[in-house]
C-alpha cells in the first residue's frame, strides 16, 4: 500500500533527515551526560541511548517542525527530551517487575548488562534530565514555549498518558474479558499520546500558533499512535527475532492479551491501514507542507521490525 501522493517543495527529505537525526540528537546529550558525577548511571545512560533505535518520536518533531519552519535547533530541543523520555520508558518496560525482556534493539537490556538497580535509576535519570533538557537548552525558543512543551510532555508521559497505559497494561491486559474498547484506550494512552505529543512540540517550537493546525496534528498523532501499537501487536506475532531486536512472541509468553487476539490477525492488518488513511485525511490540507510527515508515516507502514 503506498500512501505517498504530493510532492515535497523542501531541499530537507526524509532521508537527509534520519541522516542527520542521531546526530543531533548525540549533541544535545554528550552536553548533559560529560560531566554526570556518578560514572556507573552515565555509563548505563549512554548505553541505552548509544543502542540505535528508528528515533521514529524525535523524527516526528523533526517533521512537523519543518512544516511550520522552525529553526532546527530549536527542534533539538523538544526531540533530544522525547528521546530520552522513550529511552527511559524502554529501560523500565524491560525490567523483571514488568515485560521481563532480555533483548533489546538486537542487545542485552540494561538491567541484564548493569543490573535492576542501576537500570532503574537511569530511566529515573532519563525522565528528569527531559525536563532539564527543555528547560535549560540553549536555544531561542521563549520561556511560554518552553513551559508550554514541559505541559505537553509531563501531561503524555506521567498519570494522564504513558504510565497510566502501562499501569493499566499491567493490571488488564491479561485478562481474557477485556473489552475491545478497554484495550484501545490502554493503547491510546501508553502509546499515542506520546506520538500525538511529539507533533506537538514540533509545532511549538515553530511560530505557528493557529488552533486548526494544533487540533489536526493532535487527529493525526492520535490515529499513527493506535496504527503504531496494533501493528507492534501484528509484528510481534510475524517478524523475527532478528528484524525487531527483541524476543518474537513476547506479548504470548506473557499472555498478554492484544488486538490481534481479540479480533484476529487479519483484522488487525486491515485496522492498521485504515488507520493510517484516517491519519492522512487529518493533514491533508496542509498540502506539501507536511510531506515529510507523510513520507515518515509511509516508513512506519512499511517497518518490519
Amino acid at each position: 500500500m503506498s500512501v505517498i501522493t504530493k510532492s515535497n517543495p523542501s531541499n530537507l527529505t526524509l532521508t537527509k533527515l534520519m541522516q542527520d537525526c542521531p546526530g543531533r540528537l548525540e549533541k544535545v546529550f554528550s552536553h548533559y551526560l560529560t560531566n554526570t558525577p556518578a560514572l556507573a548511571l552515565k555509563t548505563t545512560m549512554s548505553y541505552c541511548l548509544e543502542n540505535g533505535g528508528k528515533r521514529l518520536r524525535p523524527l516526528l518533531i523533526y517533521a512537523t517542525g519543518q512544516a511550520f519552519n522552525a529553526l532546527p535547533e530549536n527542534l533539538d530541543i523538544p526531540a533530544g527530551a522525547v528521546e530520552l523520555i522513550h529511552t527511559y520508558s524502554l529501560i523500565h518496560d524491560d525490567l523483571p517487575c514488568m515485560d521481563n525482556a532480555d533483548l533489546r534493539r538486537g542487545k542485552p537490556t540494561a538491567h541484564q548488562v548493569y543490573g535492576d538497580g542501576m537500570a532503574v535509576l537511569a530511566g529515573d535519570a532519563l525522565h528528569t534530565l527531559a525536563m532539564q533538557i527543555i528547560a535549560t537548552h540553549p536555544g531561542s525558543l521563549s520561556i511560554q514555549r518552553r513551559l508550554h512543551m514541559v505541559k505537553v510532555l509531563s501531561t503524555a508521559c506521567g498519570p494522564y498518558g504513558m504510565a497510566a497505559g502501562q499501569a493499566m497494561d499491567l493490571t488488564a491486559m491479561n485478562d481474557p474479558s477485556i473489552s475491545g474498547d478497554l484495550l484501545m484506550e490502554i493503547y491510546r494512552l501508553k502509546t499515542s499520546k506520546l506520538f500525538a505529543a511529539c507533533l506537538e512540540l514540533g509545532r511549538l517550537a515553530s511560530p505557528d500558533d493557529d488552533e486548526i493546525n494544533q487540533r489536526a496534528l493532535q487527529q493525526f498523532g492520535d490515529t499513527i499512535g493506535l496504527a503504531f501499537q496494533i501493528q507492534d501487536d501484528v509484528l510481534d506475532m510475524e517478524a523475527t527475532t532478528e528484524s525487531l531486536g527483541k524476543p518474537q512472541n513476547h506479548d504470548e509468553k506473557n499472555h498478554k492479551i492484544t488486538y490481534p487476539k481479540v479480533y484476529g490477525l487479519e483484522s488487525a492488518k486491515v485496522k492498521v491501514n485504515a488507520l493510517y488513511l484516517e491519519a492522512l485525511e487529518a493533514i491533508d490540507y496542509l498540502g506539501n507542507q507536511a510531506q515529510l510527515l507523510r513520507e515518515l508515516m509511509q516508513q512506519m507502514l512499511e517497518r518490519k521490525g
